[in-house]
């Protein structure tokens, strides 16, 4: 039997609204909260049995909404009595998942809508079903609850993705048939391409451009025009799942292999550096980002990058995210291009920073010249990650021995590349190129 859906007008609006105009008050008002109806054919829940259901989105495609309307109607048919709600933070739970205008709260009409005790993390609908909030950045909050549902948003951009969807998946006992969504911009990571070959997984995609009627005109006259036609554009607009470029200086393979275990004690750190590439904007632009990021070298002659704290604030504000890192990391030195603005940058870091050492470094070589070196160590492993950057992992993947091929500027790559040049790459007094092609065996 087929069903009557806002999509069934195909393109003539005028159809669509001569309906509606059609509807008493109180038939609009209960059509408002009758999803089948406004769904698209990829929000809906597939048919069949499965355990997880993908919805892979481009950004603004409405994976919110669909989840979001998943967990209501599971809770509704007494199918969801116990849920898991995991996003990247706490925070975008809240924001997103809950209050957001695709939210929980705003797709819940009168005598369904859950009460939400943000001090409990928990949503309790009037007929006993309770959702829990949780962190992703926190996998072992998800260690021994027992769920029968759960909604996983954004899992792509999960700080500790592997842990966080391990202890989720023991945790999914309760019921006769317990069910998740997962609802993501895709990105090329090994837990993602392993939930999509499971049996017990169905995927269904969406773009930012089928839900062009639901999204500002100026989102499309303006971010869409920026990014549609780049790599970057077919990853957040298109949902595609990109494999790796070819000719990347890294790989998804080989930033999987060099990821510490989620609570794997970093060795005693010797030196720790935080490395700055500058803008040259006043922060005001999104695109141009000032990379900022913390690494350093262990006791063991190992590398070890720390976090990522790259921002996009006034010369003041990300001065404040440097002293951040210095503190929090105990940095010893702070290394940043002159490129652009060199004194400015100095005054500024030195102001907010008063005791550490400041470094000025010139790019006088390209960039790829820059990152080839740091990428052998990676390669030989002397290169490790205390946890899952994603911002700056696609960044790498997107060097490329013919140059940058992602979008704007690789801001926290090139900030991870200076503080690991002036970490591992400095002995001697050797330029970096020339000591790491003689660790690698070249006669120079």
């Amino acid at each position: 039997m087929s069903v009557l859906r806002a999509s069934s007008f195909g393109c003539e609006p005028q159809a669509l609204d001569r309906f509606l105009r059609s509807l008493e008050d109180q038939q609009l008002e209960t059509l408002k909260y009758q999803w089948p109806f406004w769904a698209r054919t990829e929000q809906v829940p597939p048919q069949g049995c499965w355990t997880s259901w993908l919805y892979l989105g481009g950004r603004g495609a409405g994976k919110t909404r669909a989840g979001a309307e998943w967990i209501r109607a599971r809770v509704a048919k007494g199918l969801g009595r116990r849920i898991a709600l995991v996003a990247s933070t706490t925070a975008d739970a809240r924001d997103v998942m809950i209050e957001g205008d695709s939210g929980l709260l705003a797709i819940s009409p009168d005598g369904e809508r859950p009460d939400f005790q943000p001090s409990k993390r928990r949503l309790t609908w009037p007929n006993g079903a309770v959702a829990t909030l949780y962190s992703a950045e926190k996998p072992d909050a998800l260690r021994g609850p027992q769920h029968d549902t759960a909604w996983c948003d954004e899992l792509a951009k999960w700080k500790y993705l592997e842990p966080a969807w391990n202890n989720l998946q023991l945790g999914l006992r309760l019921g006769a048939a317990p069910q998740q969504v997962i609802t993501t911009t895709p990105r090329i990571i090994a837990a993602l391409k392993a939930i999509m070959a499971r049996g017990d997984t169905v995927v269904t995609r969406g773009t930012s451009y089928d839900n062009r009627a639901n999204l500002a005109p100026a989102f499309f006259a303006e971010i869409i025009r920026r990014y549609e036609g780049t790599r970057f554009g077919r990853q957040e607009l298109d949902a595609e799942l990109l494999e790796d470029v070819a000719g990347a200086l890294w790989t998804r393979r080989i930033l999987d292999a060099v990821r510490l275990p989620h609570g794997a004690a970093l060795p005693e750190l010797s030196r720790v550096v935080i490395g700055v590439d500058p803008s040259g904007t006043r922060g005001s632009d999104e695109r141009d980002s000032v990379g900022i990021v913390a690494a350093g070298k262990g006791v063991d002659g190992l590398g070890y990058v720390l976090a990522d704290y790259t921002c996009s604030l006034s010369p003041a504000g990300w001065a404040r995210r440097i002293a951040e890192a210095a503190s929090a990391y105990r940095a010893d030195c702070i290394v940043a291009e002159a490129n652009f603005g060199g004194a400015m940058v100095e005054s500024v870091v030195t102001t907010a920073n008063p005791g550490v050492r400041i470094k000025m470094v010139t790019a006088s070589r390209g960039k790829v010249v820059r990152a080839e070196p740091i990428a052998a160590l990676y390669e030989q492993k002397r290169v490790k990650h205390a946890g899952t950057f994603p911002a700056l992992e696609d960044q790498l993947m997107a060097l490329t021995t013919d140059g940058y091929v992602g979008e704007g500027s690789p801001d926290r790559a090139d900030a991870m590349i200076w503080a690991l040049t002036e970490l591992m790459l400095q002995d001697n007094g050797m330029e970096p190129w020339f000591a790491m092609a003689r660790a690698a065996g070249f006669k120079l």
